[in-house]
């Protein structure tokens, strides 16, 4: 499937800062992954048994501003991430599967902001059967607003950020 609003992974320069010092100021505690399925924003996808991971401190408002000028204020927040402790390269080409980590069920809570790093609206999001179909249509309700220059989709029950869609 491919989606008109595609998602945006961690940037990899981005990426090479964390793997050194988060965004909360701490180094990572890289370590093999003995589970399997920690949703890795580097690449977009799940870590599989064996991979090197690590749990960190991301702050993409923040980034994001940095690189546009927009001043976020106190909607700037950071949260934890997983991503490969090395770099896997992104994601692999087209996704057939959609956006990562829409099962059925799960709540999702897609936030928009504005040009300026503010929040312009938000929904919350129970994933029907349909779970891609679902996910992009909020995103096209999100960027019919005008003022909306970025959503961002997290996970209802960690708060955790999964990924940045940005304004076609």
């Amino acid at each position: 499937m491919t989606t008109t609003f595609p998602p945006v992974p961690i940037p990899a320069e981005t990426l090479q800062e964390l793997r050194v010092r988060d965004d909360a100021g701490k180094p990572p505690s890289p370590y093999t992954d003995d589970e399997g399925g920690a949703p890795l924003r580097c690449c977009l996808r799940s870590s599989t048994v064996g991979d090197r991971i690590a749990l960190l401190s991301y702050a993409p408002l923040r980034r994001w501003a940095a690189r546009t000028g927009a001043d976020p204020g106190a909607y700037d927040e950071q949260g934890p991430v997983f991503v490969h402790a090395e770099d896997c390269g992104g994601p692999a080409g087209e996704d057939p599967a959609g956006y990562p980590w829409a099962r059925p069920g799960a709540l999702r809570v897609l936030r928009r902001y504005d040009s300026r790093g503010h929040i312009a609206g938000g929904r919350l999001l129970e994933l029907p059967d349909d779970a891609q179909a679902a996910i992009a249509h909020a995103l096209a309700e999100a960027f019919a607003d005008p003022a909306t220059a970025q959503v961002h989709v997290r996970a209802v029950e960690y708060g955790c950020y999964h990924f940045r869609v940005d304004r076609p």
